[in-house]
């Protein structure tokens, strides 16, 4: 069966992954989602047209994908047997103080420049270590992983107006070397608060970890949502803004998380146990509280090992993270959308201009606090700022024709001649709806309505209808949608009107549109 090809997210993702954060291939599988057997074909594929990285700004998804298309190269043959080290000897190494398994790495690269790389060699450890010690304790290199999730445990925010209790959600993040962890109480689960706390959480540490490890969070990670498989797209967006990488942890697989469950259980226990008998008006004051008690969690001594979390964490850890970008991160989702025949794309009931040539197209729809981007084929061919007003437009005009040629589905000419057949007063009604916005596309979907509802009802009342509305100075879409539903064409009361709209020099009329 054919493969499927990988969208332009997708494909620069994997790139991303294997150029700059060295992830090897299995990693890189379980962060996107896809098989480990795609991710060596297009990185194959990459190698073999000998494109440079980063992608330069001008290549285009079409450009790219036309050089990945030749053929398949030859598979890669396996290397010579690398020198395998003496794993007996790592672990009691690794019992040393400072000591991580990343510095032995290197050591061991510089005896053996031929060996294995950083992955490979943690992968190797690990099972090793699983079959000679089951219950061998988790081993993180410094400023390497954060591991996140939600706690069971919820607290009530009470309304002080109607005294009704709302439960607050716990993000708990929590490094793997130093144990340091980052509590904050949200609203709900959602996407926007996820992402949110990830931020809150880097700003909180001063830095970025390579890796990030969530529990798989239906909101985020590795469920079929509508933009594509995989990240979503807004989680997708915030790895990229920070340099990082996210992995997953798998399924039914207890030990990848249980760093995280062991921070939620202390958070629970600590920090929410403490705060049960007291009663919160709002997060902020919530969070307020758990800031304190989140203090004096992290400088408390190992009840086991010498030290704190806090210590261990500005010792050891805080200088191996990567360094927070300049530009703060803002939250964004993604959306799908249609183009309709008016040119424009529906995104919180405001209407946003795309060029003419995409009409009934799928995009792809960015949305943050300021601006709606919209995207086709992996190319941005729009940029609005964000509106809040519902069923106004925001258009560009340079997205509209030149002149509305025979290739377009629908003009105003058409339009009038569609309903000069229904009758004389619905031509009237659909000129005077095309003539009263500032472009006649604006009123293409209200002409498109009164199409359907002339289906609907028939020309004789469709006309007698549209004859009332003239008479009211009503002439709109839902003015004789409720004419029709209320029967109101029916009534004898209609004072007769010309057949044919009178002269006036802000009324185009059927000349205009030839």
């Amino acid at each position: 069966m054919a493969r499927k090809r990988l969208s332009m997210r997708q494909i620069n993702e994997v790139l991303r992954l294997h150029f700059e954060t060295k992830l090897s291939q299995r990693a890189i599988s379980r962060s996107c989602g896809l098989a480990r057997s795609t991710i060596d074909h297009y990185l194959r594929l990459f190698e073999a047209a000998d494109i440079p990285w980063p992608l330069p700004d001008s290549m285009g998804e079409s450009e790219l994908l036309e050089k990945l298309c030749p053929h398949l190269p030859e598979p890669r043959p396996k290397s010579a047997s690398r020198p395998m080290p003496d794993w007996g000897q790592i672990h009691q190494q690794l019992r040393g103080k400072n000591v991580t398994l990343k510095l032995l790495w290197k050591e061991y690269r510089q005896d053996h420049p031929d060996g294995y790389g950083l992955s490979q060699f943690y992968a190797h450890y690990n099972q090793w270590a699983s079959k000679i010690e089951p219950s061998l304790r988790q081993v993180h290199a410094p400023g390497e992983k954060m591991f996140v999730d939600w706690a069971g445990t919820t607290v009530p925010i009470r309304d002080p107006k109607t005294g009704e209790d709302s439960n607050a959600s716990i993000f708990v993040a929590v490094l793997g070397f130093s144990q340091k962890i980052f509590v904050r109480a949200y609203e709900n689960q959602q996407i926007q608060c996820w992402t949110d706390a990830h931020a809150k959480s880097f700003e909180f540490y001063g830095g970025v970890p390579e890796l990030v490890i969530p529990d798989n969070p239906k909101t985020a990670v590795l469920r079929p949502c509508r933009y594509e498989p995989g990240l979503n797209a807004s989680y997708s967006e915030l790895v990229e803004h920070y340099g990082c990488a996210i992995l997953p942890t798998r399924p039914y697989k207890p030990r990848d998380k249980a760093k995280v469950e062991t921070a939620v259980q202390i958070v629970q226990r600590e920090i929410l146990a403490a705060l049960r008998h007291r009663t919160f008006f709002d997060l902020g004051e919530l969070n307020k509280a758990i800031e304190h008690k989140l203090d004096e969690l992290n400088k408390r001594p190992f009840a086991k090992l010498s030290g704190s979390r806090q210590e261990l964490f500005t010792q050891q850890e805080q200088q191996l993270l990567k360094p927070l970008p300049n530009r703060s991160y803002e939250f964004a989702q993604w959306k799908k959308a249609k183009v309709n025949i008016d040119y424009h794309v529906a995104v919180d009931k405001h209407l946003y201009s795309v060029p003419y040539r995409l009409i009934h197209q799928e995009v792809d729809v960015r949305l943050s606090r300021s601006m709606v981007e919209i995207h086709h084929n992996g190319t941005r061919i729009a940029a609005h700022r964000r509106s809040q007003q519902p069923g106004k437009f925001t258009t560009i005009a340079e997205h509209l024709p030149k002149s509305h040629q025979k290739h377009l589905e629908w003009s105003p000419g058409r339009l009038l001649n569609w309903a000069r057949k229904t009758g004389p007063l619905l031509a009237r009604v659909v000129d005077a709806i095309l003539n009263n916005r500032s472009h006649p596309e604006h009123g293409y979907r209200s002409c498109l309505g009164l199409m359907r509802l002339s289906r609907n009802v028939g020309a004789q009342r469709m006309e007698a209808a549209c004859k009332r509305a003239l008479n009211y100075g009503t002439c709109t879409y839902k003015s004789i949608e409720s004419i029709l539903e209320n029967k109101l064409d029916q009534s004898t009361q209609q004072k007769e009107l010309p057949l044919t709209a009178p002269e006036h020099p802000n009324l185009r009329g059927a000349d205009y549109y030839k």
